[in-house]
């Protein structure tokens, strides 16, 4: 018994002692971001979600820090040109990047000379924001389900095909991992972008495709595509009509796209918590809520440390599925 409340008086004191120097420690933090003005990075072109999360964080910590606050749209060799701006920036949390998924957990693996090491040269800071994913198919397919998909699939395997943006691309492993989880074979047909890929699926060029909800939700609406399933774990509020994979009877297929912030290596972790917390506050006003929706996106902040452990573990799904499909970058 003795033990025991020796144990709690001594965390009951250490806890005292630490507290004033961990809110002097906050103070410091904010003092040293107020101290010099904000480069948010950008690495693709303006109107994107990249550039249009980059923008909302700008304006953001610059009322927050009472600084300025500038949006660079470094763009150029799918990404890499903004990340090689970051990487070489002083780590004081001044410089940071706004970056899709794909450069993080699918690039790593399917560039053979892929310039990064996204351990070592970057600090993860919190995932921002998500964007759900979704499989449609042209009306001229016949297909109206997952049912029918595997139906049609099944009945002459290799010959049905799906669209994507791009070879390697996360919609494109999103078609990769539903074929691995159902065990049918489709045929890929990889196209320079989403538009000219939905215009091929209205078309009846191609029968279906895996997409981001937001492209795809106005021509779901006008009934020129048929949604068949959205490949997260919930339905979603923006068209809770859509069923998902898993109610399908499709499990472990659970797919979106994400955005996240990054800085350079050297960065301290109270200096990332803080930025974290700094973005799940801006991003949660409601305001920049109502911008989000517009481009189809919803809030996914959090830790440094579960921001790091996801990208490990999505690394790791897509590293198995780029290998096991024989995916190679074009």
């Amino acid at each position: 018994m003795t033990r025991r409340v020796w144990f709690l008086g001594m965390a009951m004191a250490t806890s005292a002692a630490v507290l004033p120097a961990a809110a002097q420690s906050g103070t410091d933090v904010s003092k040293q971001l107020a101290s010099e003005r904000f480069t948010l990075v950008s690495p693709f072109p303006p109107g994107g979600p990249t550039d249009t999360l980059a923008r909302v964080l700008a304006e953001g910590l610059g009322q927050r820090y009472k600084t300025t606050a500038v949006v660079e749209n470094a763009t150029g060799a799918a990404g890499n040109i903004g990340m090689e701006k970051v990487k070489r920036a002083k780590g004081d949390g001044h410089t940071l990047l706004i970056i899709p998924a794909g450069n993080l957990t699918i690039n790593p693996t399917l560039m053979p000379n892929f310039p990064f090491d996204i351990r070592k040269d970057f600090v993860p800071v919190t995932m921002l924001a998500a964007a759900p994913n979704v499989i449609v198919a042209g009306k001229a397919s016949g297909i109206k389900s997952i049912a029918d998909l595997l139906a049609q699939a099944r009945a002459k395997p290799g010959t049905l095909s799906y669209a994507s943006p791009g070879v390697g691309s996360g919609l494109h492993l999103a078609g990769e991992l539903f074929k691995e989880h159902t065990g049918i074979d489709m045929l890929h047909v990889a196209y320079k972008g989403t538009p000219p890929a939905l215009n091929d699926v209205m078309g009846g060029v191609v029968p279906l495709m895996f997409t981001n909800l937001p492209a795809a939700l106005p021509f779901i609406q006008d009934g020129k595509l048929v949604a068949l399933a959205t490949t997260q774990a919930m339905r979603m509020p923006t068209a809770p009509e859509i069923p998902t994979l898993a109610e399908q009877g499709v499990k472990g297929v659970n797919v979106t796209s994400w955005y996240g912030l990054l800085a350079p290596a050297g960065m301290p972790p109270a200096v990332a918590e803080q930025l974290a917390r700094d973005a799940a506050e801006i991003l949660a006003q409601s305001e920049v809520r109502k911008r989000l929706t517009a481009q189809g996106m919803t809030q996914a902040t959090m830790s440094p440390k579960a921001f790091d452990k996801a990208i490990q573990d999505e690394t790791a799904v897509w590293a198995g599925v780029i290998k096991s499909r024989h995916i190679q970058a074009q």
